[in-house]
């Protein structure tokens, strides 16, 4: 019979030999020689056999049972613990070839068996079997991982634009009632730093700090009679402007991001009060999202120091004064004492 050459691959298969008998691997070594197998490893010591794995990074072990020293079954057990995910495939050569032995092998992780002594071309078509299986396992990996990366990608661009849409949306409703359109970045930065001061992970400072600008998204649906109002409210224009919480909530509702799920959750609740007495839910303490406390707290230093077509914008001192009045009925006492913390006047960008 003809012998049975290496698969042609770009990475030529790495071997390993495992076998108490030296003069086992040695004709082991030389039959993989002359099928043009270049790389291979051996041992005879059992106990360095979990070491040399680790070091030579085998594509194919193969495993002698009965061994001086940790038997084949112990060896086995740790190259299939060191191989994790790479699912390196084990052939077991042994003189026994009991059913026992077998069902022992196989349970514990071993492809195949070849028995001694051996014939070589069958050594070399069960070691270009499980070699093919091998590498074809790998590429099919590598190709899902890259699918995968392919579609978190894509996932990640659509919600990027979609995140952009909805960002433009609330820009647009912005400067209906504010000709510089600020009011949201500057409620977005001061809601990053407020969740920092309070000692959110950067994660969730991130996703704050992005889903901020939506709080009033909703305002889309107020009419323009309403939102553009000079002077105060009457009821029943406050009971309407109190729809924009609605409003916002089911625009972003069923979102599949974290982002606009933080989104819709600050949406709806950022007009909600510690004492309950906010709207729409009239919820409390900590029933309210932690999000929303956090920009319901942004949103109302922002809209005091800055000028409305109602009312003139208040100087920080007062502002911080009024803030300080709320804690605890207003405002979440633990954002509110963060924002008094913040030395504003060394910011003036935020509150000018």
């Amino acid at each position: 019979m003809a012998p049975t050459s290496a698969p042609r691959r770009e990475k030529p298969a790495r071997i390993l030999i495992i076998d108490d008998q030296e003069q086992n691997t040695r004709l082991l070594a030389r039959i993989l020689a002359k099928a043009g197998y270049e790389q291979v490893a051996s041992t005879t010591n059992s106990d360095d056999a979990l070491a040399l794995h680790a070091q030579f990074k085998p594509d194919l072990v193969l495993l002698d049972v009965h061994m001086r020293g940790k038997d084949g079954f112990a060896v086995l057990e740790g190259i299939v613990s060191q191989s994790g995910s790479d699912n390196v495939p084990v052939l077991m050569i042994t003189a026994d070839d009991s059913a026992d032995v077998k069902r022992r092998a196989l349970a514990l992780g071993a492809k195949d068996f070849v028995g001694k002594p051996f014939d070589s071309a069958e050594v070399l078509l069960r070691i270009r079997n499980l070699l093919e299986t091998h590498f074809l396992y790998q590429k099919l990996r590598g190709q899902n991982s890259e699918l995968e990366r392919k579609v978190a990608e894509r996932t990640n661009e659509l919600e990027q634009s979609q995140l952009e849409v909805l960002e433009r949306l609330a820009a647009a409703v912005e400067f209906r009632d504010d000709d510089t359109g600020n009011h949201t970045k500057r409620v977005a930065q001061v809601s990053a730093m407020l969740a920092e001061a309070i000692g959110l992970d950067g994660t969730t400072v991130e996703l704050i700090r992005r889903s901020a600008p939506l709080h009033d998204i909703g305002k889309v649906g107020i009419p323009d009679h309403i939102l553009l109002k000079a002077g105060p409210l009457t009821a029943e224009e406050f009971e309407a402007m109190k729809a924009h919480t609605i409003i916002g909530s089911r625009m972003l509702s069923k979102g599949r991001s974290e982002l606009v799920r933080f989104s819709q959750r600050i949406a709806r609740s950022h007009h909600e009060w510690w004492d309950g007495s906010g709207y729409p839910d009239r919820v409390s303490g900590q029933s309210i999202p932690l999000e929303a406390r956090i920009v319901a707290a942004a949103d109302f230093l922002d809209a005091l120091t800055h000028e409305r077509p109602y009312r003139p914008a208040w100087g920080i001192d007062d502002t911080l004064a009024e803030i300080r009045r709320r804690a605890g009925s207003h405002f979440d006492p633990t954002v509110a004492n963060a924002l008094l913390e913040i030395d504003w006047r060394g910011r003036a960008i935020l509150v000018a």
